[in-house]
């Protein structure tokens, strides 16, 4: 039974998805499939209830998984031991992140990665959307974090998460009370935009012209921050992703109003070159952004 067997098992049950660990770990759906098959066999015992759908862990899969990955910890660290490699270099890892993610979010993953790797080391840095690509693609980035993710033959894409947009409004707005509004609401409101040009403002003008509503937009900035700031002065609404608005809804400076009847997400996804070298600590770290409790801690 190889470590790499047991490696993918447990990536697919804290992917969730067949294609998503076989792309982690370069390898085809169908070998993913029949890595676990063989599992199975060997076992005699059925590790995933595929009459489900979505499928989910069997009992002995529960208990396979849980045993796999302390296995998989304990090779880790002694095969970093046996290679001679200095830990703590071999730990670091360099994020580069577009701006709207959150410094809060990330430096609670960095801290936590830190605890469980001392001395490891998460390096974070906050970018606009274009330079995460190039950190990541010139290799002064081991991973990028971006929104509305492009399709690249040079990258490769792991979607991370899905953050809902939300009207954001002045706490003194008409809107601002509501539980939830209909986008038509926005007709003819001003309107607080990201600048043209960037991929997150195509996806909302396509959003608001799919659904026929006309915004009169009044400003237009590039940040996260400073559309938020125009807004909590009454220069006019916006839509962002619900979980921008956290520190704002919670000092009552901003109202996060859903959307009702409509929805509208902003995808999240992790970059990393396609033909970089697999580091022990960038596997990792993508492995604590993506299990499913962080997912949904941040939202």
């Amino acid at each position: 039974m190889q470590i790499e067997a047991l490696k993918l098992f447990c990536d697919i049950i804290r992917f969730r998805s067949f294609s998503d660990s076989a792309q982690a770990n370069g390898v085809s759906q169908p070998a993913a499939s029949q890595t676990v098959q063989a599992l199975e066999e060997r076992l005699g015992v059925p590790l995933i209830d595929r009459s489900r759908r979505p499928w989910r862990l069997t009992s002995e899969g529960e208990l396979f998984y849980h045993g796999c990955r302390d296995i998989l910890r304990r090779y880790e660290s002694l095969e970093t031991r046996v290679k001679g490699l200095p830990l703590a270099r071999e730990a670091q890892v360099r994020v580069a992140a577009i701006y709207s993610v959150g410094l809060r979010h990330m430096k609670r993953y960095a801290q936590e990665y830190e605890a469980l790797y001392m001395p490891a080391r998460v390096h974070l840095s906050y970018l606009p959307p274009e330079k995460v690509y190039e950190m990541v693609l010139s290799g002064a980035a081991d991973l990028g974090i971006v929104s509305f993710p492009e399709a690249r033959q040079d990258l490769v894409v792991l979607p991370w998460r899905e953050e809902p947009f939300v009207i954001a409004a002045a706490p003194d707005h008409w809107l601002a009370k509501a539980r939830s509004a209909d986008l038509k609401s926005l007709t003819g409101e001003k309107f607080v935009a990201f600048d043209p040009g960037m991929d997150i403002r195509a996806e909302v003008d396509r959003f608001l012209k799919r659904h026929r509503v006309a915004v009169d937009v009044v400003f237009e900035f590039d940040t996260v921050e400073a559309i938020k700031q125009a807004v909590e002065i009454g220069s006019g609404l916006s839509l962002l992703p619900r979980p921008t608005l956290d520190r704002e809804v919670q000092a009552g400076t901003l109202a996060a109003i859903p959307l009702r009847g409509v929805g509208f997400v902003r995808p999240l996804a992790i970059l990393r070159r396609r033909d970089a070298l697999k580091s022990p600590a960038v596997t990792r770290f993508i492995d604590l952004l993506r299990r499913p409790e962080a997912a949904h801690a941040v939202t």
